[in-house]
């Protein structure tokens, strides 16, 4: 285990240094077991999600901060365990002292060993105390709490519980493939428990390898966020149409509205090496013989890949902070700065009035992010409304159980019957 709980604290140093998470794991990972990398995963999602509590436990234990960076993320790995998971109190203090020894220096064994056994000893009393202070109760930055508390005010609370809760494992049937009641008979036959969801949607019971699912080599489904499926549906595509999808890697809303047959899919994206997953991604769901053309390019900058043939619809799908995935993607919390907000803003901006010219008259723009702060949501398309008055915005109708406020579809609880993320759409007409 002190092997795991080392790797674990890397990669948490690592992504409070700025650097994602997949990235860090791979940094990491020094080839073991699948069953190692597995605890090493779950050590450093785990411990990311709740890093404002553990932190801060932390800081009740010690006389003087913790200044060793690797030390400071082993002792939250370390807690995280004690928490959170069902592995022995002992097991966990005794690999986690060796690793303090192995991992930063010999005389850091008897700070954890005293750490870990004083909060066995005063858990409660100690978790009460840390919890009066919002970075520690809800387990985000303080200027993330205070933004969900003023844009979502009658529900700030859920938003942020919503985004440190495990996500559910959704797939999206691909209907080119096969239908979503053999790909469950499949799952049942295979012992894998699966129900329906949402239009074309399937939650796995207990999360596992997506490798392992049957019907993953055949490309019978994507995985997908059920609030991500919507996009496709959302933008209205018929046949004959020339799609723009404007954000297109990792590819995943490109290989939905290839679904539609008999139309024209370009699918753009800023980064070459980010492209090679769509591409990955079509070619294992039988899609790459479609009508796609897959182009490197700048959405913000059509002049140098646009063939000056109009569009019919766009998916502008825009970078974001990811709030809207934090139970996806907690170290996003952690990584970002309340000024990473505005910095975002600018750049969807820019993307939706480049992307607005290549439209044909009475085509019509989707603006999605999978953000829950209205500054990068709601505000941008107020904004954009007023520098383009030819733009109508249109009602969206979403499922009657996808929880949502206008727009913006809320992060759901765990165990709601539409179980998702938190998007954000705005669908734009041209005049």
């Amino acid at each position: 285990m002190h092997d795991e709980q080392m790797q674990a604290a890397r990669a948490v140093t690592r992504v409070l240094g700025g650097v994602r998470l997949r990235e860090a794991l791979a940094e990491v990972d020094d080839g073991t077991a699948l069953r190692g990398r597995a605890l090493v995963q779950e050590l450093a999602y785990g411990t990311l999600r709740h890093w404002g509590t553990l932190d801060a436990i932390a800081g009740v234990l010690v006389r003087k901060p913790i200044a060793d960076p690797l030390l400071r993320s082993l002792v939250a790995v370390a807690l995280y365990q004690l928490d959170h998971t069902r592995a022995p109190a002992f097991a966990v203090v005794d690999r986690a002292v060796f690793a303090a020894g192995a991992l930063v220096r010999p005389g850091a064994k008897a700070l954890v060993n005293a750490l870990l056994r004083r909060y066995l000893r005063e858990r409660t009393t100690i978790g009460e105390t840390v919890r009066t202070d919002d970075v520690a109760r809800w387990s985000y930055p303080r200027w993330w709490i205070e933004r969900v508390r003023r844009d979502h005010p009658e529900c700030w609370e859920s938003v942020l519980e919503a985004g440190n809760a495990r996500p559910p494992l959704t797939l999206r049937v691909n209907l080119c493939v096969t239908d979503r009641e053999s790909l469950l008979q499949q799952f049942s036959a295979a012992g894998i428990g699966a129900h329906p969801v949402g239009a074309a949607g399937v939650i796995v019971a207990n999360p596992q390898p997506v490798t392992a699912l049957p019907g993953f080599d055949a490309g019978a489904f994507a995985v997908q966020d059920l609030g991500a499926q919507l996009a496709a549906p959302l933008l209205d595509v018929a046949q004959g149409m020339r799609v723009l999808d404007a954000c297109a890697a990792p590819g995943g809303k490109t290989a939905h509205l290839l679904e539609t047959p008999d139309i024209d899919v370009v699918a753009l994206d800023v980064d070459a090496e980010r492209l090679l997953r769509v591409r990955d991604n079509l070619t294992r769901l039988r899609l790459a013989g479609r009508r796609v053309t897959i182009v490197q390019g700048d959405a913000g900058a059509p002049r140098a890949w646009w063939d000056d043939v109009l569009f019919d619809r766009i998916l502008l799908d825009v970078p974001c902070t990811a709030s809207g995935v934090v139970r996806r993607h907690p170290d996003g919390k952690w990584r970002h700065r309340a000024s990473d907000v505005e910095r975002f803003a600018r750049e969807q901006a820019r993307l939706a009035d480049a992307a607005w010219p290549l439209l044909v008259p009475g085509g019509k723009l989707l603006y999605a992010t999978c953000s829950v702060f209205d500054a990068e949501n709601g505000d941008r398309v107020t904004e954009f409304l007023a520098r383009h008055p030819d733009a109508l915005r249109e009602t969206l109708t979403f499922p009657a159980d996808a929880g949502h406020r206008g727009g913006q579809l809320l992060p759901s609880p765990s165990g709601a019957s539409h179980n998702q993320d938190g998007f954000f759409y705005a669908r734009l007409r041209k005049r």
